[in-house]
């Protein structure tokens, strides 16, 4: 039997953009999760493929706001082909 990831591929290019941006800005997963008012393990959870933690629409906002940049710029352009149902 095969496992099903816990995060779908989309979901993890999205924490793969937000986490390129804050590796870029030489931002702690700490400053992140003080931003995004969670629990400091919160962003190591998301970052993390073996725990099901993922950012949420108002995450991604508040991560705009820190990044200076737009949602969609952690979205891919135009879709994920495989993702699609």
């Amino acid at each position: 039997m095969v496992e099903k990831p816990l995060k779908s591929e989309l979901e993890m290019f999205v924490i793969n953009k937000v986490r390129e941006k804050r590796l870029e800005k030489n931002l702690s997963q700490a400053y992140i999760a003080n931003e995004l008012n969670v629990a400091i393990g919160f962003i190591g959870h998301v970052e993390s493929p073996k725990y099901r933690a993922k950012y949420n629409l108002n995450h991604l906002n508040k991560l705009a706001k820190v990044f200076n940049c737009a949602i969609k710029d952690f979205l891919p352009d135009p879709y994920l082909e495989s993702n699609l149902m």
